[in-house]
């Protein structure tokens, strides 16, 4: 059981166990799933950011170009003019840049450069730039070609040729520009003439500062960072802005060191953009500056630059973090809560097996119980059952008290368990305690006879030589055993469960008669009494519930009057057909089956309810057990309320039944004489050692046995004996009766022994109504 029990727990257990991966596998999957989710959305929501940014930049890329196209446009109209009026005004060419700059709100220097050999002999420019309040402009005559800032305005030689109609533009990388002292990106394109001849060409302004504070608008999360990557991959950033420059100039570092693509290139427009200009491909990888990680967003421009965005991946993931707080949240508690309920499970299974358990596991020595013992003996396999009952254990716990009783039960366990532990070939057998002093073992085998009485002798043996101490006291055991098997001696099977009760007749038997062991033979024939037993107890019930549990009457005669004027009532148990049956066979099964007391019950009832209107005398037998019953004895009290009635009452004590409370027998006899009634004593004898008990019952009347009145008239001894009574009870002013008058012979003796009143087939048999059973009423000789 304790085996079955762990078993349960364990895998009540991994099934709590299980119950709880399976709803932790859920829950990771489901924030698996959220958070993928939501990194799909966040991370849609920085392409959204990223690419609403790059086409922002790539319009003013394109209004850059647009503006330096404008400047163009004036040289090469300046140019038409000098051919067609072949007028050569320099300051017109001034005053058409300054005018042009001026409305060129985002530009913040440009000019136009002709080249020596173009449309004149000599080079000349004119550059204009944004003051504070004004445009500047200056003139530049030869020279300039070979300048570093000229050469960087110059698209590279390799670079193909367009189309005349076309309008190439060329970025330069940042560099540094005196006139306006700051780091600027130029945009220039070249002025053809009317052969489509390059004569020179246009160019303006992106001071870095603009640049910078163009990709600082970029606002996702509060570390985000943009920047731009001119074309030799210096790093115009928001970061040049930042409060920690130290750590900003690591990550600038850190970008160029990347050298990150430059090359435009283009993808369809995502569907929530709307735009005319094509959209490079966003492109992310991880950097790590420290112990600080960013993710970089970046595409390539359509002026060969890279923008790009970076995010500190922490702050990515802190939009994560409430969803991931939320989900441990609940499934901290949905744990908490299945913990509990799997507690509150586990505890009332285990309290559930614990009562399981009691049930079959016996409270005072811990041995399995009988309901285990039968639960075991269920199925068809050989078995061997022997049951050990403790002789005279009510004296022990009369003279010791209960406690010692139990000691004894419990240290008679133990070793008995012990010693099927210690002997060769037992350690199969299992020791049970049955209720009271009972034990039991069962052997899972059914062995020849020999075998049997070697392993009783071996069980006698054991018990005799245990000796058991209380408070310093040696208690000496015997035991009785009673021994059944599936295989009986005569070789006949016997079903597994018909052990118990087949091992208890041998036990029963064997104390009747007084051996130390039986084994359960059919050739003893006590199952078949067992079965009659329980016949005859369901017919007493039967009887009982169908009112069939009747008196008879037999008639009493005074021999001094030779009339009949008192009956005894004797019970009857009628068969369906009427047939009566006799006391003998159903009262010894009434008292074991506790029905007696509701026989006594019946017959006072239907006794007194017969005799209720009539002048006659009757009798009804009572014995200890009716006379020890508190309730019985007041009820019968009760009902005698009737002085008419009581005055009519003789209570015959049987004698045989033997009397042990005297003062409880006493009170009753003093309360109903007190009533009127008077009492006899049944059967005397032969049940009492002297006539002290006659003095100590304050009796009235003595009924002496039939085993002396039937033999008065062969027997000398007898009348004798019979003779001694009646003076005795002449003595004390007591009324005799014989008992089982059944010839003349013996109705004369009894009249010449002076004795007052006779029954018996003489005088009448019992009947089922009083007037029928007298032979006579009235005996003149007699009176």
């Amino acid at each position: 059981m304790t085996r079955r029990k762990s078993s349960i727990m364990l895998i009540l257990l991994l099934l709590v166990g299980l119950f709880i991966a399976g709803m932790w596998l859920m829950s990771s999957l489901n924030l698996t799933f959220a958070q993928r989710a939501m990194s799909e959305q966040r991370q849609q929501q920085i392409a959204d950011t990223f690419h609403s940014n790059l086409e922002r930049i790539n319009a003013h890329h394109f209004l850059m170009e647009q503006n330096t196209g404008a400047l163009a446009r004036i040289g090469d109209l300046f140019a038409r003019q000098k051919s067609l009026s072949g007028r050569d005004n320099i300051a017109e060419l001034e005053h058409s840049v300054s005018t042009t700059l001026r409305d060129l709100h985002d530009v913040h220097g440009g000019g136009i450069l002709f080249q020596a050999g173009g449309y004149r002999t000599a080079a000349i420019g004119v550059y204009g730039y944004r003051g504070n309040t004004a445009i500047h402009t200056t003139r530049r005559e030869t020279g300039f070609q070979n300048r570093d800032w000229y050469l960087r305005l110059q698209p590279p030689a390799q670079a193909p040729l367009p189309e005349q109609s076309a309008k190439p533009y060329h970025w330069t990388a940042a560099y540094y520009k005196p006139q306006i002292d700051n780091v600027v990106i130029s945009v220039s394109t070249p002025i053809h003439d009317r052969r489509g001849k390059v004569i020179g060409l246009a160019a303006t302004d992106w001071q870095a500062d603009e640049v910078i504070r163009l990709v600082s608008r970029v606002r996702i999360t509060p570390g985000t960072f943009s920047f731009l990557l001119d074309r030799e991959n210096r790093n115009l950033s928001s970061l040049a802005e930042a409060a920690d420059v130290q750590h900003a100039q690591l990550l600038m570092e850190a970008i160029t060191r990347l050298q990150l693509p430059r090359q435009p290139a283009t993808q369809p427009v995502p569907e929530n953009l709307t735009s005319r200009y094509p959209v490079s491909p966003m492109q992310s990888q991880v950097l790590q500056v420290g112990e600080a990680e960013y993710v970089l967003f970046h595409a390539p421009t359509e002026a060969g630059m890279t923008f790009g965005i970076g995010i500190p991946q922490a702050e990515i993931d802190a939009v994560l973090a409430p969803m991931r707080a939320s989900n441990f949240r609940i499934v901290a508690i949905i744990v908490s809560i299945l913990l509990l309920l799997s507690g509150l499970i586990l505890y009332l299974v285990a309290s559930t097996l614990k009562q399981l358990n009691s049930l079959y596991t016996d409270a005072l020595t811990g041995l399995p119980n009988r309901e285990r013992l039968l639960l075991d003996l269920q199925g068809d396999q050989p078995a061997t059952l022997i049951l050990l009952n403790i002789d005279a254990f009510k004296e022990v716990n009369d003279f010791y008290g209960n406690q010692c009783g139990d000691h004894v039960i419990r240290e008679l366990a133990a070793r008995l368990q012990q010693h099927v532990l210690d002997t060769p070939c037992w350690h199969t057998v299992r020791v049970y305690h049955m209720p009271g002093d009972e034990m039991a073992l069962l052997f899972p085998d059914s062995p020849g006879r020999s075998e049997l009485e070697q392993r009783l002798n071996n069980l006698q043996s054991f018990i005799k030589s245990l000796t058991i101490c209380w408070q310093g006291e040696q208690i000496p055991l015997q035991a009785t055993l009673g021994l059944a098997a599936t295989v009986q001696p005569d070789g006949s099977p016997l079903a597994s469960e018909q052990l118990p009760p087949s091992a208890n007749i041998a036990l029963k038997l064997a104390r009747l008669n007084k051996l130390n062991y039986l084994i359960h033979d059919p050739a003893h024939r006590m199952r078949e009494t067992y079965e009659q037993n329980l016949i005859w107890a369901s017919r007493l019930r039967t009887a009982l519930d169908e009112k069939r549990i009747v008196p008879w009457f037999q008639p009493i005669m005074n021999l001094r009057t030779g009339h009949i004027d008192k009956f005894e009532c004797l019970v009857r148990m009628l068969e369906v057909d009427g047939t009566p049956i006799s006391p003998a066979s159903f009262l010894p099964i009434a008292r074991k089956i506790r029905l007696y007391r509701q026989i006594t019950l019946c017959m006072v009832d239907q006794c007194f309810t017969h005799f209720a209107y009539s002048d006659m005398q009757f009798s009804l037998n009572l014995s200890c057990d009716d006379l020890l019953d508190t309730e019985l004895s007041d009820y019968i009290l009760q009902r005698l309320q009737d002085p008419s009635l009581a005055q009519r009452v003789i209570f015959e004590i049987l004698e045989s039944e033997g009397i042990d409370n005297y003062q409880a027998v006493r009170q009753f006899i003093d309360k109903a004489k007190a009533l009127g009634c008077r009492i006899a004593i049944d059967d005397f004898g032969t049940g009492y050692s002297n006539f002290e008990h006659l003095l100590r019952l304050n009796v009235d009347l003595i009924k002496i046995d039939g085993s002396l009145i039937r033999q008065l008239d062969s027997d000398p001894d007898a009348r004798t004996l019979t003779q001694g009574i009646v003076h005795f009870a002449q003595e004390l002013g007591m009324q005799t009766v014989a008992e089982f008058v059944h010839n003349d012979a013996v109705l004369q003796q009894v009249q010449l022994l002076g004795i007052d009143f006779a029954q018996g087939a003489r005088i009448g048999m019992p009947a089922p109504d009083p007037h029928c059973g007298a032979m006579f009423c009235e005996q003149p000789g007699l009176a």
